[in-house]
């Protein structure tokens, strides 16, 4: 049976879209067909917000397309070598935060420093940077809700107790 696959083509350590090779176990004959296109709309902005480490806190990498903003960032003018000289190491000395594991590795590749790849999705990561940055809060994030239902006021945090766990 023939099957279209609307995704970005991947290939694999085999050289191989990892789909294509899974259905093709099952028998299914898969023809990829690209959907999407991405332009990066603010490098030279966010260049320049990258050259100054010291005017932000940290980094939330959200997925892979951010960490390829970064290395297309880096490729501009020689900043690779700026990279590696003292931005890496003024950044890591940050917290560097991301979703995921695939987001985490390729961030790795770039000599930076994780947490949170565990957190599944931007809510639990989110929760769990406010869990690091504010944990004086903690108390008060258990105590909203019970003071906001009765005023039919909505949970800032989905579950307040999964930013304890």
């Amino acid at each position: 049976m023939k099957v279209l696959l609307l995704k970005d083509p991947k290939e694999d350590d085999r050289g191989q879209d990892p789909y294509i090779r899974e259905l093709g176990l099952y028998g299914l004959e898969a023809t990829l067909i690209p959907v999407l296109s991405f332009e990066f709309l603010s490098l030279p902005s966010f260049l320049e917000k990258l050259s100054q480490p010291d005017s932000y806190g940290g980094l939330i990498f959200t997925s892979p397309r951010a960490v390829e903003a970064v290395e297309l960032c880096l490729e501009k003018d020689n900043k690779a070598e700026v990279w590696k000289k003292s931005l890496k190491e003024k950044w890591n000395a940050k917290s560097v935060y991301v979703v995921g594991n695939a987001t985490a590795s390729l961030v790795n590749k770039m000599g930076l420093h994780t947490e949170g790849e565990n957190c599944g999705n931007a809510e639990k990561l989110a929760e769990y940077i406010c869990s690091r940055l504010f944990p004086q809060c903690l108390h008060l994030i258990t105590l909203l809700p019970k003071m906001s239902s009765s005023r039919g006021v909505v949970q800032p945090f989905g579950n307040p107790q999964a930013v304890l766990s």
